[in-house]
């Protein structure tokens, strides 16, 4: 009973760390969020090497000329078994946002619809993946450490 306690607390954790902190790492990227918050599920190392958060540091994020209002995050986390004493775990998830709620901002808008077309006064879509996670456990916290791209999905 004991170890089926700590293996379901564990998960639970994992999974919380996991689903906010991925959807806040796009809310960040799509420039609606604060970036400090992103200190509590990832390792520092991971956030400045992190190539998503890199385009909002150099100005080339794809949403820096949309004001986003909301977006539908969805995770799904594959079966992955956790001890009482492990320190860090794998797990393979699948990031989709089949939904982002925006528009161009009214600056930017007629530049963007010459440029690219009536499709560009809405934001573009997030690329669903698939990733491989490392999590390991710093002072009883779980946090991201790693995430590496399996493969792209096709929405």
């Amino acid at each position: 009973m004991t170890v089926t306690f700590y293996y379901a607390m564990n998960l639970a954790n994992v999974q919380v760390i996991l689903k906010d902190g991925m959807a806040l790492r796009a809310r960040v990227v799509m420039l609606t969020a604060e970036e400090s918050e992103l200190g509590k599920y990832f390792q520092q190392s991971f956030l400045e090497r992190d190539t998503a958060l890199q385009t909002v540091h150099n100005g080339t994020s794809p949403y820096q000329n949309y004001n986003i209002r909301g977006i539908d995050h969805r995770l799904d986390m594959d079966f992955t078994w956790i001890w009482p004493w492990d320190e860090s775990v794998k797990v393979d998830i699948t990031e989709r946002i089949p939904r982002i709620d925006g528009r161009a901002k009214g600056s930017a808008a007629e530049a963007l619809v010459a440029q690219y077309g009536d499709k560009a006064l809405y934001p573009p879509q997030w690329q669903a993946a698939r990733y491989r996670v490392v999590l390991v456990k710093e002072n009883g916290q779980w946090r991201i450490k790693s995430l590496t791209l399996l493969n792209t999905l096709a929405e």
